[in-house]
């Protein structure tokens, strides 16, 4: 499969070119079988009458001889034995000569070449006397009478059928040609709309001004791209209905949260109004990833050109002035275009994540021509390989290690990766010797 071609204009014509050769093909063997029963029909019918005329005149007393000599009478067979003969033409003799009413003996044949000093070729143009001496031949013809005497006669007889499997090479080819060359045409001309369709498909990003796909091709090409326009702009819409309905229960959350840490600064209980203030703050972080995540698709923030390891560093210092335990190994300066914003949000994550379960985390950046590495190691109790994949599910939350005194509902990495692989990146997890885990954001330059 992988050497079929990927174009429809290219598997067009490969189907066409094999239907058309097995078509060829077919038209070979029975033009093929038509000329041999032909040359069959020609070779036995003369041969019949000139030994049914010659058994006449020996029956009549006379010699068996016509006028131009072309059959005689000899006491022997003149074919040496083990000579290639045509058993088809012998059979076909034999049949036609007995339904004749003779009763031959042994019918022998032999193909002869025809030599360059054969006087009929003294008859004939250049160009015949060189295809005669390539693709000719001279039948030679031994039928046995009951008195065991044969009658010799001989015939032209082509030896080769390259003749006409040149004309057939060359009617494939016109065909070919007359054919797959217009088929290729239309081909090109339907693909090229439908590539400029799927390109349009895979640059669209719902919230960025994008050119209609220009109408054209064929009517069914031309009703695809109109349908695929008028999606684009129904799903554009749907997205900023989505974006203004967020934007509003974003709203009317924050309200009553904001009321309710107004209305706790009147409980006069300290450790139980420093509890109920922890939980509206981890009920605001939980509706900033909430609303981060859902509106991840079509990011306000353009992306700019960046220093990696700086915004990077930025992030630690951040940590480390809130007197958090992480180190950052210093980084040669790595330009890059993403949306800074977003990326520090995912590197926060992955940090908050180690400090949750480790209470420290070591940060490098490692470059190379390729890709950008931000690792983000801690010395926590890891996890299980066979569950790296389910931790980046949305609300996904590893009981084993991970308790409710951890905080957060397992948005965290969920909103990490879906940061990284809308910038084309990815993120993936391992296991530390000596225990830990290790989280890398891996980014194409």
């Amino acid at each position: 499969m992988k050497l079929l071609p990927r174009s429809l204009s290219g598997q067009m014509a490969l189907l066409i070119a094999v239907a058309l050769f097995i078509a060829q093909a077919i038209n070979f063997t029975l033009l093929l079988q038509q000329r041999r029963q032909a040359r069959l029909d020609q070779a036995t019918g003369p041969v019949v009458t000139r030994i049914v005329d010659a058994e006449e005149r020996i029956a009549a007393g006379r010699p068996p001889n016509d006028h131009n000599r072309r059959i005689r009478l000899v006491p022997r067979s003149p074919i040496a034995q083990g000579q290639d003969r045509v058993g088809e033409v012998e059979e076909a003799l034999h049949a036609a000569l007995i339904e004749a009413g003779l009763k031959p003996q042994r019918i022998e044949t032999q193909v002869l070449p025809i030599t360059k000093d054969d006087p009929r070729l003294r008859y004939v143009s250049q160009a015949r006397v060189e295809r005669l001496l390539r693709e000719g031949g001279e039948l030679v013809v031994a039928v046995e009478r009951t008195d065991h005497r044969w009658l010799v006669l001989s015939l032209p007889w082509s030896r080769s059928e390259s003749s006409i499997i040149s004309r057939l090479v060359a009617q494939t080819l016109i065909l070919y040609a007359i054919v797959l060359v217009p088929l290729l045409w239309a081909g090109r001309r339907i693909s090229r709309p439908l590539r400029s369709l799927a390109e349009a498909a895979r640059r669209f990003v719902p919230g960025e001004i994008d050119v209609p796909v220009a109408e054209g091709g064929p009517q069914d090409v031309r009703d695809t791209i109109t349908a695929f326009n008028a999606l684009r702009l129904r799903v554009t819409a749907m997205l900023d209905e989505k974006d203004r309905m967020l934007g509003a229960i974003g709203h009317d959350l924050r309200t009553p949260l904001a009321a309710l840490r107004v209305r706790i600064e009147s409980v006069e209980d300290d450790t139980d109004r420093e509890k109920m203030a922890e939980t509206i703050a981890e009920m605001n972080s939980t509706l900033d990833d909430i609303l981060s995540l859902a509106r991840l698709g079509r990011p306000s923030e353009p992306p700019t050109e960046v220093d990696l390891a700086a915004l990077v560093d930025a992030v630690v210092e951040d940590f480390r002035d809130l007197g958090n335990d992480v180190v950052f190994a210093e980084a040669a300066r790595l330009r890059m275009r993403l949306r800074p914003g977003l990326m520090r949000r995912a590197v926060r994550n992955l940090i908050e994540n180690a400090l949750k379960y480790a209470g420290s985390a070591e940060v490098k950046v490692v470059g190379s021509a390729r890709s950008v590495v931000i690792a983000v190691c801690d010395r926590g109790p890891g996890i299980p390989p066979e569950r790296f994949g389910d931790v980046f599910d949305a609300f996904t939350r590893l009981e084993t290690s991970r308790n409710r005194e951890t905080g957060g509902i397992g948005l965290g990495l969920a909103l990490a990766r879906s940061i990284v692989r809308d910038a084309g990146g990815d993120i993936t997890l391992e296991n530390r010797d000596g225990g830990g885990l290790v989280a890398r954001i891996t980014l194409p330059r």
